[in-house]
């Protein structure tokens, strides 16, 4: 059969080339195009278009790029019509898929959505859509199942395939000595607005007795480049930049602060004591809060967090993510040892909630079967 992916940032095209690898693994004969990155392409994936051509954050960066998502979608519904594949993957990035699901649907294009939106943070309106267009979800964590269950999405849950991708990691020390991990996200506009949070932090605690040669590994982005962290190391000598070696950094890392997203996920289930930290643009901040009203829907912005439905880690969100707040928080970390020893006992539980190992063969399989059920 014919599979045809789109995954629009860095933690999709992880989770995709999973898939891929269960696709083939399950259906030896398929065919498999994709938007998406090098991941999926190594995993066997035909890349046609890399996600750094359209990542986007917030309404601001949204509205700054309209012109090039427009000409993505445009380009993606001309890739898909000219392949006619059995299924379009959709893999989370709502703000574009759920495009291309009303097109497919129109087209009479079977489509399932792996990594289901967020609606049970905003946007609920989307699960009308979701039935409407998409013929089958895939969902990823288990405090998913009551919720889409409520709402009357279809869908299916196979487990998370992150513990796929941590556990089958193999782990080399990145830097010799102590060090902090600094995750700052794959978007330009994240890491524009968390890395001078981080590197004040850094100059704070290296002032300080017994931190004076505790390094600071930033773990550099997929899609980025060192052109995008360069404004922000200027003068600092104790701080190194690393690229594809985000498993392998936060393993060996005594502590992260990362900025929310799939990445926090990824350090609970490796083990790394973290502190997640999230901003936006004002005018983002403002709309998330008063218009979709996000931190009425979720106690938390952090995924294990949610996976406990407690904090098992502390989240600092836009106003109160400052230079003081991580530097304290990140003492915290190392030099309390009952509050990080209560931290990684909560990392085993988060671990648990996700199932076993084998999500990907999983979810594969399943989709298969779906397909074939037609």
């Amino acid at each position: 059969m014919r599979y045809f992916l789109i995954a629009g940032e860095a933690s999709g095209d992880l989770h995709g080339s999973n898939l891929v690898k269960g696709l083939r693994a399950e259906d030896p004969a398929a065919e498999i195009r994709c938007w998406g990155g090098e991941l999926m392409q190594a995993a066997g994936a035909e890349l046609l278009h890399h996600y750094r051509e359209g990542a986007v954050m917030g309404l601001t960066d949204v509205l700054g790029s309209a012109g090039k998502l427009l000409r993505n979608l445009r380009s993606c519904r001309c890739d898909i019509a000219a392949w006619q594949p059995d299924v379009v993957i959709l893999i989370d990035y709502p703000g574009f898929n759920m495009k291309i699901a009303k097109w497919c649907h129109a087209q009479g294009i079977r489509v399932f959505y792996y990594i289901a939106p967020k609606t049970w943070a905003s946007r609920e309106g989307r699960n009308r859509k979701l039935k409407k267009w998409v013929d089958r979800l895939f969902i990823v964590f288990p405090f998913e199942v009551p919720y889409f269950t409520e709402k009357g999405v279809p869908f299916i849950y196979a487990g998370n395939p992150l513990l796929d991708a941590v556990d089958a990691h193999a782990y080399e020390r990145p830097v010799e000595g102590r060090y902090v991990a600094v995750l700052a996200g794959s978007r330009k506009g994240e890491i524009a607005r968390t890395m001078p949070v981080c590197m004040a932090a850094a100059d704070l605690l290296s002032a300080l007795p017994g931190w004076e040669d505790v390094r600071f590994v930033i773990a550099g982005a997929p899609a980025r480049s060192e052109a995008d962290y360069a404004p922000f190391l200027a003068g600092r000598k104790n701080v190194d930049l690393l690229f594809g070696r985000t498993y392998d950094v936060l393993r060996y890392a005594e502590a992260a602060v990362i900025n929310s997203g799939t990445a926090s996920l990824e350090a609970a289930l490796i083990g790394t004591p973290q502190v997640v930290g999230w901003s936006t643009s004002p005018f983002s901040a403002f709309v998330a809060r008063r218009i979709l009203h996000v931190l009425d829907h979720i106690k938390f912005i952090s995924l294990g967090n949610l996976c406990l439905d407690r904090e098992a880690f502390r989240e600092l969100i836009q106003e109160d993510l400052t230079p003081g707040a991580v530097a304290d928080e990140l003492r915290r970390l190392v030099e309390d040892v009952p509050y990080r020893e209560r931290m990684l006992a909560d990392y085993a539980a988060i671990r648990e909630s996700l199932g076993g190992s084998g999500a990907s063969c999983r979810v594969a399989r399943a989709m298969i079967e779906e397909l074939n059920q037609r």
